[in-house]
């Protein structure tokens, strides 16, 4: 290989790396979602989807508290204890995990009464826990924060 092509090369080859290092770092923060945000630790665990308004009438019934639900969700390939942890609305009306959340699985947090399962609790409840606007907030065993969502006209919408 002459000089010149050698010189190519290795231009070619140096711009190359050079390129591939500034893309790193986006590659890097692309894994994080976001969710990051300068913790350095973020929970596998968080709150999915909500049902804060059951369908149907508000008539109290088991079948209508049972249709309002919390949806918590472990997003790691891991289970994770949740003996300890709480789920807790704006009026502190609290509920206390006693269960291992398999990995990559969710469980229903319903207000009613009705049997636990793999996928669905009960907090055995004959009143109605979710406004129309309110925050849900899921607390690990040590009392910290994990996650929260909030909705309603104080909160511009669902979040």
């Amino acid at each position: 290989m002459s000089r010149s092509a050698r010189r190519i090369t290795a231009a070619v080859l140096a711009s190359g790396a050079l390129v591939a290092a500034a893309a790193l770092p986006a590659v890097a923060d692309d894994h994080d979602h976001g969710h990051g945000r300068g913790h350095a630790h973020r929970s596998a665990v968080v709150l999915g989807k909500i049902q804060y308004n059951s369908p149907g009438r508000d008539n109290g019934s088991n079948r209508s508290l049972n249709g309002e639900w919390v949806t918590v969700t472990n997003t790691s390939r891991h289970s994770v204890n949740l003996r300890g942890w709480t789920l807790r609305d704006e009026s502190h009306r609290t509920y206390r995990f006693d269960l291992r959340l398999p990995g990559r699985s969710s469980v229903r947090v319903h207000t009613g009464v009705g049997r636990d399962s793999r996928t669905d609790v009960y907090q055995d409840l004959r009143r109605y826990v979710w406004d129309n606007s309110d925050t849900a907030t899921l607390r690990d065993a040590n009392g910290r924060k994990v996650d929260s969502k909030s909705w309603g006209h104080r909160y511009g919408g669902h979040r």
